[in-house]
């Protein structure tokens, strides 16, 4: 049971929320209850009835009509603003506790939020100076109300730029791992296609049937890790990967099996977990990388150097440069530049002496 209450304590908004609706219900009949007004008790207990009533009334109708609560809620604070002239701390009580909540629910505008508190101050105004109460206590307590109507007037924007943020990060995760999930597929069933043409090409054209078994093969082991990159793609945008230097050994191991070609890797400087944005990064330009190398420079030796500093993760792949990669980057690297800086990172893809250089530094 203790268990449930925390939960609900700390899933609850502790300024609007129901809890805090309980302790104003709470108040305000423990209030009403003890009110003993002095002068014009008969409108005083029947505007304080109305407000309590108006109330409960927003309370059971919040989550059902938004309008109809929020009217009733307005309606309360004006009934209780007239019982402060003539009552004693019952009216101030039931004012200040409803017109706060008003003026810090998110649905009502700010304009309908100050003409509300104009009209509950004008009315306060007016009731104390009808019954002869002095301009400086009523000033005072006018100067009281306007203060904490600015303070729930603060909390409710800053409360509305946290679900703002919120609501963009939801946005940014969604259509990053719309970006994963495309890259990945995009370069499993490319790499399919291509296999399943050859394929057909060594069928129908050259009868050669053990050939095109063997495409037939790389393609179901193209298909296999075209899902165990989804996965893992996934798992990353979950924050459930293994380390960098760890991921990045897999894909070197994928590359020597899958090319025949030798692949040496190392990493500089100490390891450290980073964002799982920027391992996603690093890993989807090293198979970018390592994908060229193998279609430019297929068999060549490829280096891989996964380096750390002391505010930056460098990633640097070098393999032969081949002819065909003597223009300039393709669309993958280009694809590749604008996911690093995305994450304030940059890529730099050229030629290097006899190599071909893939270098990515991204903060982390």
């Amino acid at each position: 049971m203790w268990e449930n209450v925390r939960r609900l304590l700390s899933a609850d908004d502790p300024e609007t929320g129901r809890l805090i609706r309980y302790v104003i219900t709470l108040l305000l009949v423990l209030t009403l209850a003890t009110a003993t007004p002095a002068t014009k008790p008969v409108l005083v207990w029947t505007a304080l009835g109305g407000s309590l009533a108006c109330w409960l009334g927003f309370v059971v109708l919040d989550r059902r009509a938004h309008r109809m609560a929020l009217t009733l809620l307005a309606a309360g604070t004006v009934l209780a603003a007239v019982t402060v002239g003539p009552g004693d701390t019952e009216g101030v009580i039931f004012l200040f506790a409803e017109l706060m909540l008003f003026a810090a629910h998110l649905t009502p505008p700010v304009w309908v939020i100050l003409g509300v508190a104009a009209v509950d101050l004008a009315l306060m105004a007016g009731g104390m100076a009808l019954l002869g109460r002095t301009p400086a206590s009523t000033a005072a307590l006018a100067a009281v109300l306007v203060s904490a109507l600015m303070f729930a007037l603060h909390r409710r924007q800053y409360r509305q730029g946290s679900l703002d943020r919120a609501r963009a990060v939801a946005l940014d995760e969604r259509a990053r791992i719309a970006r994963e999930l495309h890259d990945v597929l995009a370069h499993s069933l490319g790499a399919l296609r291509v296999q399943l043409e050859v394929a057909d090409v060594l069928l129908t054209d050259k009868g050669d049937v053990q050939g095109a078994a063997e495409r037939v093969r790389c393609s179901l082991r193209l298909a296999t890790d075209g899902l165990i990159e989804a996965r893992a793609a996934v798992a990353a945008l979950r924050e459930d990967v293994p380390p960098l230097p760890e991921a990045l050994s897999t894909l070197a191991d994928a590359h020597r099996r899958d090319h025949g070609a030798e692949l040496a890797m190392r990493t500089a400087g100490v390891s450290r977990p980073v964002a799982p944005a920027v391992e996603v990064g690093l890993l989807r330009t090293a198979r970018e990388a390592l994908t060229n190398a193998a279609r430019h420079a297929p068999g060549a030796p490829v280096s891989l150097t996964l380096a750390y500093t002391a505010t930056m993760v460098t990633l640097t792949v070098r393999n032969p440069l081949g002819a065909p990669q003597a223009g300039p980057p393709g669309h993958g690297l280009t694809g590749m530049r604008e996911r690093l800086a995305l994450i304030g990172g940059t890529l730099d893809a050229g030629p290097d002496g006899d190599d071909w250089l893939v270098r990515a530094e991204v903060p982390g």
